[in-house]
């Protein structure tokens, strides 16, 4: 994976928190991702989306003043100049702002030409230790994921080594690392549409949790598909390379967020009534029909009952 060392980046769509606190995490059992329902929005029940949670889930919590958390706005852990492409290819977390700005892009102009809706920019919160989010408190124990009542992508900076590479033990790489911001950001274009309102079931194989998740992946792999031609303000595009390796990491790391995946690891045994995100195979299979067919109407994971690989 190549950006294109000519263009400009925006890391004013990324605030970065360091330290602090405030809201409250309460564990859960069995070591499986536990939405849970957060007051208000479409329906009156909007589930908090979290891609990851080895064990877990937000209890409760609000903004706090007094955290005493620092914020800058001006770029990521430290690196107030990523500014170029070329800062993309010569440090991990500008490279992070690259694909945000990217995926942003390019749903700016997908969402309005494939569904006649303005796309509106979010932003992501990169944050260690523990953050406020407008869906409760969040630690490091939580993975990335879309809260829709702030509507931000919260990631916690240590993520990809220590959960994603090191529990999950997938393999890694910078186009791994997008597929999971695309997927988050894939959260806030179902919150656009009001997809999120058609959620009523949230556990098993095929619940509408686990069509909202797959649906995200399908989302991401949209992106993915013309991640290339995705272009800054200035008509230079983002990403100029991306290899066969790119994709099967990407391939790769939704293989390692598959429920079963995860059951597996923590538990030594699969129970797909627990399911909340779907499969390993089924989130590769609409990763790759996003990847393939690069539409909106392609990835209606909620009118079919093929929702996993010979179903």
């Amino acid at each position: 994976m190549r950006f294109n060392p000519r263009a400009r980046l925006d890391s004013r769509q990324v605030e970065v928190r360091r330290g602090g606190g405030g809201g409250g995490f309460g564990r859960g059992g069995g070591g499986m991702p536990i939405p849970m329902g957060v007051g208000g929005g479409v329906g009156g029940v909007i589930l908090l989306i979290v891609i990851l949670v080895l064990s877990g889930a937000f209890s409760g919590g609000g903004s706090d003043s007094s955290s005493g958390q620092t914020v800058d706005t001006t770029g990521v852990s430290g690196v107030p100049n990523c500014q170029t492409g070329d800062d993309a290819n010569k440090n991990e977390q500008c490279a992070l702002v690259a694909d945000v700005n990217s995926i942003q892009s390019f749903w700016d102009k997908a969402l309005p030409d494939q569904a006649d809706i303005q796309y509106r920019p979010v932003h992501t919160v990169f944050f260690t230790g523990q953050t406020d989010t407008g869906c409760g408190g969040a630690t490091s124990d939580v993975g990335p994921f879309y809260c829709p009542v702030d509507k931000t992508v919260y990631l916690d900076t240590t993520f990809f080594h220590d959960m994603l590479q090191g529990q999950l033990r997938a393999r890694g790489g910078p186009f791994s690392e997008a597929y999971v911001l695309a997927h988050e950001y894939g959260h806030h274009i179902q919150d656009e549409l009001g997809t999120m309102g058609k959620v009523r079931t949230q556990q098993g194989p095929m619940s509408d949790s686990v069509r909202l998740e797959l649906q995200a992946d399908c989302y991401g792999g949209m992106w993915a598909k013309y991640a290339t031609t995705v272009k800054d303000s200035n008509g230079q595009v983002y990403i100029e390379d991306l290899t066969q390796d790119d994709y099967s990491r990407a391939i790769d790391a939704a293989q390692a967020v598959g429920d079963d995946r995860i059951q597996q690891r923590s538990s030594g045994r699969v129970d797909p009534d627990q399911w909340t995100h779907g499969s390993s195979a089924a989130r590769v299979m609409w990763f790759e029909t996003g990847l393939r067919e690069g539409t909106l109407s392609a990835c209606d994971t909620f009118h079919t009952d093929h929702l996993y690989p010979n179903q």
